[in-house]
């Protein structure tokens, strides 16, 4: 008989590692205080109409592809995977200039020299010399960093001419492109890990080559069905997830993890526990103080947050079928803008928007007729000074009119029939994200790798961690990759 696991979240580094795990033999509990699977991966449902809750966008499918051959499984045989084409609009200075970019290498080649001309020949070098990064940088992410010694592998130390890391990204692919709009078009990517593009690490120019030599994907339902069928191979493998079962405390006992006090004071006991928990929140609120010394609640106010975002989720009666699938509104002045999001923490009047108009690929997310909207704004997380119960409303009349004015969405405000809105304090009181960072510990220099929390617990023994909060960092590919690695620590 094998050992037990009790995971703490549904979500998908606790999903990947839970599914893993026992496919192997091991017997698999997971508590999830909500009652649905996939935390931020799950899904809002307003009426007839469906939302992702956080990602939207599929990216590495060969990391989600493997998760599932791992277990004997064919993923396509749980998840109808859609490929988006192209892959984003791309709007600058109001919708003067918009860049729609392909994989497909001729339409590509067309829309850069549309663009800009004379410009798609610093796109094949940025190809060529990005491709080459990623080759290093990838293998060096799928491995944990417990000791310092894992910088001495081989691995790592043939990565190192590569790693960039006191470089900013801007600075690292700004080199191929002249034209400044094209070098946000390729950087702002660091947004996906809640950073400015001119302080992130240049480490992180492989997430824009991630998009652009393996494309980005969009599953039928929303990629919270991801989740979902996560779920289902677990239950299928014998593991048990309970919904609604809030953890209040990890049992600690002789330096080691002993399992999970419920709220209702239930004791489960287990031989190892994986935290899939937002991580400081973790720390803060179901993990006692007194068994924490690197990673205790003082010391975690002390280190760099992402950025957070402000969510309006709106079932509207009619089609936008002439705006694609993803969209980004960028700010006149992006650079003032993120600046503002994470340097002074203020709310910037002229800000950026993300549409998903997922209605335009995907017709299970709402009625006929009818569509799904899905607004995401980056905002200051909650060490700000920003009252969301006083700025709400007003900032949610601003970005409308950015998305009527600027975005293409004329007249929304009189098709909307669902319309529900997540602010920054509102994901740290109702999603249990620590200060509202959606995208969780920053990703700095001293915040990465070895300087991450570990997968394998430090502070006592037969304790996992897999999320954004871990190694290798926040995203889904990287979560998903965070719950492998975890899974075959256990394993071992």
């Amino acid at each position: 008989m094998k050992e037990k696991v009790i995971v703490i979240g549904a979500g998908p580094g606790g999903l990947t590692s839970a599914m893993l795990l026992a496919a192997q033999g091991y017997e698999v509990e997971i508590f999830e205080q909500k009652e649905y699977v996939g935390g931020r991966n799950g899904r809002i449902s307003l009426g007839d109409y469906h939302f992702d809750i956080g990602p939207t966008f599929l990216m590495m499918l060969d990391v989600l592809q493997d998760v599932f051959t791992r277990t004997g499984r064919n993923i396509g045989d749980y998840l109808n995977i859609i490929n988006i084409d192209p892959m984003y609009r791309l709007s600058f200075n109001g919708g003067e200039r918009e860049f729609f970019p392909s994989r497909n290498r001729k339409k590509m080649e067309e829309e850069m020299e549309r663009f800009s001309p004379g410009s798609y020949k610093g796109y094949l070098k940025y190809l060529e010399e990005e491709s080459e990064k990623y080759d290093k940088l990838i293998p060096c992410l799928r491995v944990p960093y417990s000791s310092p010694t894992d910088f001495l592998s081989k691995k790592f130390i043939t990565a190192l001419p590569y790693l960039d890391a006191h470089k900013s990204l801007h600075k690292i692919l700004g080199k191929y492109f002249n034209d400044e709009l094209l070098k946000i078009a390729f950087t702002f990517q660091a947004k996906y890990i809640g950073m400015s593009p001119w302080e992130a690490p240049g480490t992180f120019s492989i997430i824009s080559y991630i998009e652009h030599g393996g494309g980005i994907y969009h599953v039928e339902g929303g990629l919270n069905r991801i989740s979902h069928a996560m779920a289902k191979i677990v239950e299928e493998e014998g593991g048990k997830i309970h919904l609604g079962k809030k953890v209040k405390n990890v049992i600690v006992e002789n330096g080691t993890a002993q399992g999970v006090i419920l709220e209702d004071g239930e004791r489960v006991t287990a031989h190892k526990t994986i935290i899939n928990a937002d991580f400081a929140h973790a720390m803060n609120d179901i993990v006692e103080e007194k068994y924490l010394k690197k990673w205790t609640p003082e010391n975690l106010k002390k280190k760099k947050y992402s950025c957070s975002t402000f969510m309006l989720y709106l079932g509207l009666d009619r089609t936008y079928d002439e705006i694609p699938h993803h969209n980004i509104l960028f700010a006149d002045d992006y650079k003032q803008n993120v600046d503002d999001i994470v340097g002074s923490k203020t709310l910037s009047e002229d800000f950026s928007v993300y549409i998903q108009n997922a209605s335009t690929t995907d017709k299970t997310l709402a009625p006929e007729g009818h569509s799904a909207i899905y607004l995401l704004v980056p905002v200051p997380n909650n060490f700000s000074d920003i009252n969301w119960e006083e700025e709400k409303d007003a900032f949610k009349e601003k970005v409308l009119d950015a998305v009527e004015q600027k975005g293409g969405l004329k007249d929304i405000r009189n098709h909307i029939k669902e319309m529900k809105m997540i602010t920054p304090a509102q994901w740290d009181s109702e999603y249990s994200v620590y200060e509202g960072a959606t995208f969780n510990l920053g990703h700095n220099i001293g915040q990465m790798l070895l300087f991450r929390p570990h997968n394998k617990f430090e502070e006592f023994k037969n304790c996992y961690l897999v999320g954004g909060g871990t190694h290798p960092g926040s995203g889904l590919p990287t979560i998903y990759e965070s719950g492998r690695i975890t899974a075959e620590l256990i394993m071992k």
